[in-house]
């Protein structure tokens, strides 16, 4: 049996292996069957978790490329934050 990752842990987890984490807390949160003290630690993990992701976002909303004309009418990509 493999061990569950947490947000802890010094391995750069994806953003999708962090979302899919993220909603198995949610998941074990909302059926209710998880003792006390095993819930307010998975609530405080999914908290970091949350963060991450949104850490994450805002990091790939810096790289999108947003497609735009120029002067002469030609169209070229800038970053968002030549925008």
């Amino acid at each position: 049996m493999t061990a569950k990752k947490t947000a802890k842990q010094t391995t750069k987890q994806t953003f999708e292996e962090t979302i899919k984490r993220l909603e198995e807390i949610v998941g074990a949160l909302e059926r209710g069957d998880v003792p006390l003290d095993k819930a307010l630690n998975l609530y405080e993990e999914g908290i970091q978790l949350s963060r991450t992701c949104s850490e994450n976002l805002k990091a790939a909303e810096l790289r999108i490329k947003t497609l735009s004309k120029d002067i002469k009418g030609q169209f070229e990509l800038k970053d968002l934050q030549e925008e």
